[in-house]
Order: C-alpha cells, then sequence, then structure tokens
C-alpha cells in the first residue's frame, strides 16, 4: 500500500540524522553508478531507482532503499510476489532477479490450533494421533474422514462448544444476546479501506432489508462478528468503525428482527480474543480489493480452524483456493487484470449504484440518516469517497459479493455437506504453517539447518 512505502524528508533527516544522511547520499551514488553500467543511457530507470526522490523537498525512498540493502525480498504469497516483481518493484527486478523470492507466510498450528481450540484439536488427536502438533502436514489424514457420518456428528459438535462460548463471552461482555445457531460470519482484522469492512457492512445492511422486506420469508440466521483497530489518524477507518457500529444499534434494536440478525462489534481486539473467535468462525470474511493484500494470516487461522472463506482472489486466498479445490471456497468478484483494465477504462462507481437495486436503497438509506438520526450526516464523507472515486470498488464487487453469499447459504443448509468442506479446509491447512515458511527460509535464504519442531 503506498502509506507502507514510507518516504522521508532529507531536510528533516539532515537535521536529525546528519551522517546517516551523508552514507544514504554515498550509497546512492555507487548504486546510481551501478545502474547506469547495467543499463547505460537509460535516464528513466535511474530516475525510478534512485533512493532521493527529485521532489520539493527531496524526499528519501525508504522502500527503494531496503530493497537495495537487502540479500533477499520476500513478496510473502505467491499472488504478491509477482505484483512486486511486474510492478512497484519490476525496475530493482529486472536489476537484481536472484533477490526475489516467494515464501508464503504462515501462522503456528500450535497457538491457532492445539492451544486455542482445544476441542477441535482434542477430536483431531483422537482420531489422526499427535503428529501434527509438530507437522502440521500430517492434518491431511483427516480427509480420509470427511465423510464419515460419526466423526462429522462430533465435528459438529466441537464446533458448536465453540459458539457456545463466544455467544456467552458476548454476552457477558457486550450485552447483545445471539443465536448461537446462526452462522457466525466473521471479518477480524486491521482496519483499512482496502480490507473492505465496508463492503461487509454493506452486506448486513443488504440482510436486513431482505429480512424487513420479505418478513415471512424463510432466513438463513446470521450473525456478524467485526473485531480490528484503525491506525490513530486514520479518519476514514475510524468512521468506518463508527459506522459499522451504527448500523448494530439499529438491527439489534429492531424487535422485528428477532434472533434472525445480530451485528456484534468486539472491542479491543488482540490475541486473546482472537482465540476465542476463532475457533467458533464458520465464516471467514477475505474481500480485499484484488492486488491489496499481501498475504493475510488471519484468513489461515480461520481455515486451520475449519470455517470456510469468502474472499477475492488475493493474497493467500489464491493458495487457500488451490489447496482446498473451488468446492470449499467461495471465491467472488475482480481479479487484479479486471481492477487495472477497469481503472484505465474510467471506473465511475455511479454505474454500479444505479444498476443495483439493493446498493441504490443501501445509499439511499445513509444519505437520509437512517443509521445516525441522531448525528446527521455524519456518514456523508463514507458516501462522498463512494461517490468520488470509490478507490477500493466496493460498488463494483457489491453484486458479485452478494451472489457468493447467496451460495454461502445454499452450502450451509446442508449440514453434511458444510461439515465435509469444513473438515477439508483443516486437512488442507498444513502448507499454512509457518513451520513450513521457516524451512523455506531457512534453506533458500538463510542456509542454514532447519530443525523440525519437537
Amino acid at each position: 500500500m503506498p502509506e507502507a512505502l514510507e518516504k522521508w524528508s532529507v531536510p528533516l533527516f539532515e537535521n536529525l540524522l546528519p551522517r546517516h544522511m551523508q552514507l544514504i547520499y554515498e550509497m546512492n551514488v555507487r548504486f546510481i553508478k551501478a545502474i547506469k553500467e547495467k543499463f547505460p543511457g537509460d535516464d528513466g530507470r535511474i530516475r525510478r531507482m534512485s533512493l532521493i526522490e527529485e521532489s520539493e523537498p527531496k524526499k528519501i525512498r525508504m522502500a527503494s532503499l531496503c530493497v537495495m540493502g537487502s540479500f533477499s525480498v520476500n513478496g510473502v504469497s505467491e499472488l504478491h510476489t509477482e505484483l512486486i516483481k511486474s510492478g512497484i518493484f519490476k525496475d530493482f527486478y529486472e536489476f537484481w532477479p536472484e533477490k526475489f523470492n516467494s515464501k508464503t507466510n504462515g501462522i503456528t498450528q500450535r497457538r491457532w490450533l492445539y492451544q486455542s481450540n482445544t476441542s477441535l484439536s482434542k477430536l483431531i488427536t483422537e482420531a489422526i494421533g499427535d503428529g501434527w502438533i509438530t507437522d502440521a502436514y500430517e492434518l491431511k489424514k483427516l480427509s480420509s474422514l470427511k465423510k464419515d457420518a460419526s466423526f462429522q456428528k462430533k465435528w459438529q459438535e466441537a464446533k458448536q462448544e465453540n459458539k457456545k462460548y463466544l455467544t456467552e463471552y458476548i454476552r457477558n461482555t457486550t450485552g447483545i444476546k445471539i443465536n448461537e445457531y446462526s452462522i457466525f460470519d466473521v471479518q477480524i482484522k486491521r482496519m483499512h479501506e482496502y480490507k473492505r469492512q465496508l463492503l461487509f457492512a454493506f452486506f448486513m445492511i443488504a440482510q436486513y432489508l431482505q429480512i424487513k422486506n420479505n418478513p415471512k420469508k424463510t432466513f438463513c440466521p446470521r450473525t456478524f462478528i467485526v473485531g480490528g483497530k484503525s491506525a490513530p489518524g486514520y479518519f476514514m477507518a475510524k468512521r468506518i468503525i463508527k459506522f459499522i457500529n451504527s448500523i448494530a444499534s439499529v438491527v439489534n434494536a429492531d424487535k422485528s428482527i428477532g434472533d434472525k440478525l445480530k451485528i456484534v462489534f468486539l472491542e479491543n481486539y488482540r490475541v486473546s480474543l482472537a482465540e476465542r473467535i476463532f475457533p467458533a468462525s464458520e465464516l471467514s470474511e477475505q474481500i480485499s480489493t484484488a492486488g491489496c493484500e499481501a498475504s493475510g494470516t488471519g484468513n489461515m487461522k480461520f481455515m486451520m480452524n475449519g470455517a470456510l472463506t469468502i474472499g477475492t482472489y488475493d493474497g493467500a486466498n489464491v493458495e487457500i483456493a488451490e489447496a482446498v479445490g473451488d468446492d470449499n471456497i467461495f471465491i467472488f468478484g475482480l481479479r487484479v487484470a479486471d481492477i487495472e483494465k477497469l481503472r484505465s477504462q474510467g471506473y465511475n462507481p455511479q454505474d454500479y449504484i444505479g444498476r443495483s437495486l439493493v446498493l441504490s436503497e443501501i445509499v439511499k438509506l445513509i444519505q437520509n440518516n437512517f443509521f445516525s438520526q441522531d448525528e446527521q450526516g455524519i456518514f456523508e464523507p463514507v458516501l462522498k469517497g463512494l461517490h468520488k472515486d470509490d478507490p477500493y470498488f466496493v460498488c463494483a464487487d457489491f453484486d458479485a459479493y452478494c451472489l457468493a453469499q447467496g451460495e454461502v447459504v445454499k452450502a450451509y443448509a446442508d449440514l453434511p455437506g458444510w461439515t465435509e468442506k469444513s473438515i477439508i479446509n483443516v486437512a488442507k491447512s498444513g502448507k499454512f504453517s509457518s513451520d513450513r515458511t521457516i524451512k523455506n527460509y531457512a534453506q533458500d535464504i538463510w542456509g542454514v539447518p532447519y530443525l523440525q519442531p519437537e
């Protein structure tokens, strides 16, 4: 993301760290000399690769400094590695192709399954032994049990136990009474516009409208659970947090909705809270704008705890989809090439709002302060950003997202089928263990022996 590619003011740097500034200038001189030797006469490349941006004031390109000074550059997922090689660091890749590699992020099954999900980990150990604790690839043995009715029943009981535990926690900490037999639809991650908590919020409203407009229609009960923190000065992220909580205030207080729909924003998202949420989750929201998520690890934690993913073809979602197969994940929306094409043609979010009856109704509700009766106009910045340019293509992906959510409902109605998908996700999660990541680092980057955990 642009904000991650820091640029520091040269005058400020000179004042605070004068000797460091001298060293950076010297490194840049030598670096430019090497570029000229490899690509003679290519002044444009020199301007792009220089550690110093010739702006007013001049700035140090910290990401370029990092790439230049590093022995190895890891894209942390297959898709992101290809994007940085063909996009933002294309010049550097052409200069140092041997530096760039892909080592997909990982998580430790010892914390995120064995420790935090004792009911499921106990069942797994009883079924396949405890080898998976030190070798996550051992989880693949669960595949042979995916259709076993007795094992499926125990799997369902373990999930329900975790859901009950989280239900009690939510009631005790928020006062909100949720339906523990509803589908637990969860998005927990850092608050950022590219992660599209706003898209999730719009779907919450769409579900609310569906119940209100069709009160006699059969509806799959849902509990939407959101958690995450924003950077201190990130205005829009904080406004989206406020927006979700305002939607929750309206929906949760509507007695006509009953326990068909509840929205919970859990405060102070942290590891200890995450350890309660992942085991109880059934649907993992990984809906970032394609091309924006480097990898993600929350998606892996959900997967390892038996939640199914609904997501875009982005970050490690790509590799999760490859691992579990198309029938065991819900992929939707624009892909990187689609977004690049749409952006080059001139993306107009108003076109998508006009074509979508549901999205149009949602926009009107916000404009009419339906979710902010006591704070008129507070969500105007959200609408302004959406109408003006919608940089993260929320409008373009909304209808496709709703269709994918419809497929979720169909799948969830088939309990044996859903349980089979859940088992497959856990069985295929071995690749996403941090043990594998560290082994790859040791062998391919660090050049040191790898010791298998015991």
